[in-house]
């Protein structure tokens, strides 16, 4: 957009002095033309020089109005150039507030989701044993997630099945005892799903 910005603002002066140009060339000419209708040349040589002048000076005319058209068509198309600039870049800018509305929007209700999961954890974490959240924090640490649920035979956590042998032996084990997937090592969360 500033590119075409600047060809218009380059043509626009170059117009303006085109304009002048043309107006300095007619002023000349009227200003002789003037002095042959009023008689002030009366030398046929000077009359003749004058005559030569002002042929002369409407071919100059000419010549510049033409020079003008092209400038004030080249400056018409990037006027408009400029004009869908600036209308793509209004309507990039209403996109984008429009885009950043949203992310607020949604970063605020992540930010109370957040909030409400950390409450909920720190009221579960009161009953836990202090020595499994500590196996807990380890294993998240390493892994982004220390627990997974045990869900049709598979942790969810490394989305593996787990094999015929260890089910059996989960299975066997006091609903408060701590099982690990044998893949990730995440502790597993054992359901009414979990296929046992």
């Amino acid at each position: 957009m500033r590119d075409a910005q600047i060809l218009v603002d380059d043509l626009t002066r170059e117009q303006k002095k085109a304009d002048l140009d043309v107006e300095t060339v007619k002023t000349r000419r009227e200003r002789d033309r003037t002095r042959m209708d009023q008689g002030l040349i009366t030398n046929p040589k000077d009359l003749e020089r004058m005559t030569h002048e002002l042929t002369s000076l409407e071919r100059r005319i000419s010549d510049l109005e033409d020079a003008e058209l092209e400038v004030m068509e080249r400056l018409e198309d990037a006027q408009k150039e400029l004009d869908a600039a600036t209308e793509a870049l209004a309507a990039a800018t209403e996109q984008r507030a429009a885009a950043v509305e949203s992310l607020e929007k949604k970063t605020s209700a992540i930010n109370e989701e957040l909030a409400s999961a950390a409450a909920a954890r720190s009221t579960t974490v009161l009953d836990m044993p202090e020595d499994l959240m500590k196996l807990y924090e380890h294993i998240r640490t390493q892994k982004g997630v220390g627990a997974a649920e045990l869900r049709a035979r598979q942790c969810q956590g490394c989305q593996l099945t787990v094999n015929a042998s260890e089910l059996s032996v989960i299975a066997k084990a006091s609903s408060d005892e701590v099982v690990r997937c044998e893949e990730c090592s995440r502790i597993l969360v054992r359901t009414g799903e979990s296929g046992l």
